[in-house]
């Protein structure tokens, strides 16, 4: 390990001592990093590797508000604005009861190097609360975002920081925030939030982009492969927007999806989630708020797997779709043992350090998923790019424009790995290629 990063990252680990998930992707990201420090002393004689790993700036607040039954709730809200040296602050707003500070440092971390990949004009940002909106009524819900914008619009701006959704925040509660952000500030600012509805500013293909954009990802590395998609088996996880997402776009192209994951299980499909009918069913799931994949199984009379994982299973191509950590060593050990040849991460971080290593090294083609789910903020950029124009871009123009971003990112991850005598490293080749944008323009700014 190189000196300087292993210094890094023990102070990084006693400022940080509480904060794990946050431990974990700097840890991962930085090692990555090592073959490229030893070329520039300039790193080590600017602290830049210290800057990179402090926020700029992280807020929390108080969120308080009233339920059905006349009770004040408090909740506590969050922003991480994290790095600003390519462009505004840009990450999603995750209502979840699992979000904390640590949470939010790590998916803010993620998202400086994936902004960078997609070539966009966009810093690194996240936000949230530990708000939980499953089981909430629409009133509770809008209540509680119109208090969580009465503090947040204070730290944001189509030129500061543009949040977007993540999990647990969908068209629905980005429509409350834009209108309560509209109401305080007085002016029509419809850039200052992406995910919106079509009616007042949002993109085409935007609730599609995530998934969207990591099949067209996964379609360059089976192209690199010299293989196909088509007849391939993909084993998934999660059933909200991303695997949506993923799933409706493996179906067009020949493959299919045969497991859905929640926190209740996993149903098997051996069929596929191909039909029409099947892919509307995952958008009723989620609208539901029950938070149930079984709800699946019971509709179309499939196996379900109470509490289980469904990485058991033999697929071609295993695609994690749900949360961080979902994937570790047993895990790991059943996708290599069932002969899996193709690793893509969707989720955020959904791999344990130990077991990303352990694909690896076991010849499976990995790939990180800050450069495969990078779809999504870059269809929000050009959405923020809509909104600048004043403009309406067609399903055909979007859908287009990401195909190019996620061919771009597969392109310069792998060359940047050769450049580098690291082999199709995805892992690397995309830590290195998202780093070396945001060194140069932090280098260019100055001591900030």
């Amino acid at each position: 390990m190189n000196a300087y990063i292993e210094e890094v990252l023990e102070k990084v680990r006693k400022r940080n001592a509480n904060e794990p998930e946050f431990l974990q992707t700097v840890e991962e990201v930085l090692r990555s990093l090592e073959v490229v420090v030893e070329k520039h002393p300039e790193y080590q004689n600017t602290a830049l590797f210290e800057r990179l790993t402090e926020p700029e700036r992280a807020i929390q607040f108080r969120v308080s508000w009233v339920d059905d039954n006349g009770n004040v709730q408090v909740n506590r809200g969050y922003r991480v604005q994290f790095n600003s040296a390519i462009g505004p602050y840009k990450g999603g707003l995750r209502f979840a009861s699992h979000v904390n500070l640590s949470v939010l440092k790590f998916l803010g971390f993620e998202q400086i190097f994936k902004n960078s990949l997609t070539s966009l004009p966009i810093g690194g940002g996240k936000g949230g609360s530990d708000f939980d909106p499953n089981g909430k009524s629409d009133g509770e819900i809008m209540r509680f975002c119109q208090a969580f914008m009465t503090e947040l619009y204070r730290h944001i701006g189509p030129n500061i920081d543009v949040p977007a959704g993540d999990i647990g925040v969908g068209g629905r509660e980005i429509g409350y925030l834009f209108g309560q952000y509209k109401r305080i500030v007085g002016a029509y600012e419809n850039g200052v939030l992406t995910g919106k509805g079509l009616s007042y500013g949002g993109s085409l293909i935007r609730p599609e982009a995530t998934g969207f954009g990591a099949v067209y990802y996964l379609n360059e590395v089976l192209k690199h492969e010299n293989d196909t998609i088509e007849g391939k088996i993909i084993g998934i996880s999660g059933f909200g927007n991303v695997s949506w997402g993923v799933a409706k776009k493996a179906a067009e192209l020949g493959a299919k999806v045969v497991t859905l994951a929640g926190p209740d299980g996993y149903i098997y499909d051996p069929d596929g989630v191909v039909t029409e009918e099947k892919i509307n069913y995952m958008l009723e799931m989620r609208a539901s708020g029950r938070n149930r994949v079984q709800d699946y199984a019971d509709k179309f009379g499939v196996e379900f797997f109470p509490k289980q994982k469904p990485w058991g299973r033999k697929f071609d191509i295993c695609m994690p779709c749900a949360y961080q950590n979902e994937i570790g060593m047993p895990e790991a050990e059943a996708i290599r043992n069932n002969g899996t040849k193709y690793y893509i991460e969707v989720a955020n971080m959904p791999t344990t350090n130990e077991a990303l290593a352990y694909l690896m090294n076991e010849g499976l083609i990995v790939a990180p998923s800050k450069a495969v789910n990078a779809g999504g903020v870059a269809v929000s950029s050009l959405e923020m790019s809509q909104n600048s124009e004043r403009l309406s871009w067609s399903r055909e123009e979007v859908d287009e424009k990401l195909k190019t971003i996620m061919y771009n990112i597969h392109k310069v991850s792998a060359d940047t790995a050769e450049q580098y005598g690291l082999g199709y490293n995805l892992v690397a080749g995309g830590n290195i290629a998202g780093f070396m944008k945001i060194a140069d323009a932090m280098l260019a700014q100055g001591i900030v």
